[in-house]
């Protein structure tokens, strides 16, 4: 399970982070080689080995530094902070840039006009794409579903929505026209879907716009993953801002939607850089203390942009101008170049030890700080190791692992789950099954899902203070779980009893019953399961940023996060296949809730624990029971004193030496 024999676990007790309340994991770090050789040697000298002051970075280092007492750490972290209104905006903008809007044939006689209709534009752009069946109807995962019309015969101010997605055939009869006028809700003139005419046989279209982001975020986060731990976060950060001022101011001159959704994928590979990288560089600041709450801020510094959004296309009210005043902000982060620094912990872990030292020094000038402070001898040490050569892991490493690439896959299963399953509940509640007056309209669609949101961040905070990081994912997944049965169960047990009632009066009370039932607890159940399924994906995020090694960080946070991306891809193409479905995709989620509940057991707590430098940290994670043990009671799982290292058994067995004496097959000491 990871754990270390009695001898080097006692080695690497200096090196241990401090237990939580709930008993949670150890990190240790590598242990001592034995010069002699044996299953514990390397080809290499105990010499070669970096000073074990210099790798407890959280012991020794950053309480020399100040923690987060010194000034120029809080700028930093307020620095992190700043971008993410900017990364707000954009991650929700698709919302109102590829609307599909409320459209009519052109001097087909509307009686009222809807406010806000926008002049057409025209279909001769898009001629050389082929034709696909018509899908008029778009739930983004972040917004609304329902409250879509393309009737051309609507009239008054409001038009009401559709109550299932037209055939080909009404399709054919409503979309025999060749110009339109449009009804725009999100608060636009004009967006993408009115500029180029994405309706009727070019709807599909507007999910390939909507594909284009996503994926370029998935690719970012991966490839942008990898390269932040072999060149170091700022690097990443600072191409990657330069980038999406590039493609993000482009966008916004495109001339058709070929290049719209092109640019669009670029714009999102490089805001994938900037999550990731500022993400990674806030971890890594705090002390174990601040981690959580740190990152709990930026994330509602976030909501604050989806929140802010409507208004901000209110005062655009063309789509081209709200792209270029969603991207002209980060031509403020071009300054980071000059004030933000590499991170020292992954200097330190990469044993750049020169850099290191010189962002130590930088780091003391801005505090203002003694040099006689340094009690343990950081600086000291640090001057003996300025000759190694930097040693730099790829992600790929993790596949040799025993126990560090299962946390990671289990997170990123966590991950693809939490978003993927956050879009049937969205749906469920907004969609077109669902008649709610309240729900028929944009902004009260787009304002529930955003308040959402917000109110379960407030209740992680909670959960995760009392409850740490595993107890408060297993608790939100297990929400998730509950909601999405009871939704799928419950309400198809309402309605097979209902079809059964003993006379036609009870058939009449019964059915009129049952679809007012089904449409409440369906909201209900919705709420809760939208609520517990994006804790669960915020939370198996921070949760990999704090158990993977600070030398692949990035790259496990790449992974995690490009799952993320995966479950939000799946309502784009669940809607571009028109709602073919649905219901299977729902129960394939439903279940993965329930495997993902046995496998959070498996993860470590890391609450109050010191970051894992290297990967030997990270794989000496141990895993301890959900809820201590009471005093006199025999705990299940032996204690790191009774444990054996499995492998050296095995290697041991292999070379023909003999067990010690005591030692079982399994490595536990004979009664």
């Amino acid at each position: 399970n990871g754990s270390l024999p009695p001898g080097d676990a006692a080695a690497s007790a200096p090196l241990g982070g401090r237990a939580g309340p709930g008993g949670g994991a150890e990190i240790q770090p590598l242990p001592p080689l034995h010069p002699g050789g044996g299953p514990h040697s390397s080809c290499c000298s105990a010499a070669a080995a970096p000073s074990l002051l210099l790798l407890d970075y959280d012991g020794s280092v950053l309480p020399f530094l100040g923690g987060l007492g010194g000034g120029y750490q809080k700028t930093l972290v307020l620095l992190t902070w700043i971008p993410a209104l900017f990364i707000g905006f954009s991650q929700f903008s698709d919302s109102f840039l590829l609307d599909q809007p409320n459209f009519w044939c052109r001097g087909a006689g509307k009686g009222t006009e809807l406010a806000g209709v926008t002049t057409t534009g025209r279909g001769g752009d898009m001629g050389n794409w082929t034709s696909l069946p018509t899908t008029p109807f778009s739930t983004a995962p972040w917004e609304a579903a329902g409250n879509r019309s393309n009737s051309s015969g609507a009239d008054g101010g409001d038009t009401p929505p559709l109550p299932s997605p037209p055939d080909k055939g009404d399709n054919a009869s409503n979309c025999d026209c060749h110009a339109w006028d449009y009804g725009i809700r999100a608060g636009l003139v004009q967006n993408v879907v009115s500029k180029w005419d994405l309706v009727c046989d070019n709807a599909w279209k507007v999910h390939i716009a909507k594909f284009s982001l996503l994926v370029g975020l998935i690719f970012g986060y991966l490839i942008t993953g990898c390269i932040a731990d072999w060149v170091g976060r700022r690097p990443v950060l600072l191409f990657s801002i330069i980038f999406i001022l590039i493609f993000g101011l482009t966008v916004a001159l495109s001339v058709n939607v070929t290049m719209f959704s092109t640019l669009r994928f670029f714009e999102g590979f490089c805001l994938a850089g900037i999550i990731l990288t500022l993400y990674a560089l806030r971890i890594e600041l705090c002390p174990p203390g601040k981690r959580f709450m740190i990152t709990m801020v930026a994330s509602f510094v976030a909501m604050a942009g989806q929140f802010l959004m409507p208004g901000l296309a209110a005062l655009c009210r063309d789509w081209q101008v709200l792209q270029a005043l969603i991207i002209c902000p980060f031509l403020l982060m071009l300054l980071y170049w000059s004030i933000f620094p590499e991170s020292l912990r992954w200097l330190m872990a990469t044993q750049q030890f020169e850099s290191a030292k010189r962002l130590i020094l930088h780091f003391t000038q801005k505090n203002r700080m003694n040099p006689e402070g340094d009690i343990k001898g950081v600086m000291p040490e640090l001057e003996k190791e300025l000759s190694r050569r930097p040693k730099k892991v790829c992600i790929v490493k993790v596949v040799g692992t025993r126990n560090l690439w299962k946390n990671i896959v289990v997170l990123c299963v966590n991950s693809l789950t939490g978003y993927g399953i956050h879009h049937c509940f969205a749906r469920s509640m907004m969609g077109h099954e669902v008649k709610v007056p309240l729900l028929e309209n944009f902004y009260a669609d787009y304002y529930t899902t955003a308040s959402i949101a917000l109110v379960s961040c407030l209740a992680m905070c909670v959960v995760v203070r009392f409850l740490g990081r595993r107890g408060g994912l297993l608790l939100f997944m297990i929400l998730t779980a509950l909601a999405s049965l009871l939704q799928l169960g419950l309400l198809n047990l309402i309605g097979k009893y209902s079809q059964h009632p003993d006379s036609e009066l009870q058939l009449k009370l019964a059915v009129g019953m049952s679809d007012s039932v089904k449409d409440k607890f369906s909201i209900a159940f919705s709420i809760v399961g939208m609520f517990a399924s994006h804790a669960v994906g915020s939370l198996s995020v921070f949760f990999c940023a704090e158990i993977t090694p600070t030398v692949i960080r990035c790259g496990g946070l790449g992974l995690v996060l490009a799952s993320a991306g995966f479950g939000m891809l799946t309502a784009p193409i669940i809607e571009l296949h028109n709602q073919k479905g649905y219901f299977l995709h729902h129960i394939i989620f439903a279940c993965c809730t329930l495997i993902c509940i046995i496998c959070i057991l498996l993860l470590p707590e890391s609450r109050d624990q010191n970051l894992p430098e290297n990967i030997s940290n990270g794989e000496h994670y141990t895993r301890q029971p959900l809820l201590p043990h009471k005093k006199g009671e025999q705990p299940l799982l032996l204690t790191n004193a009774e444990l054996k290292d499995y492998s050296g058994l095995h290697d041991a067995a292999a070379s023909g030496d003999t067990l010690p004496e005591g030692a079982t097959a399994n490595g536990m000491k004979a009664m």
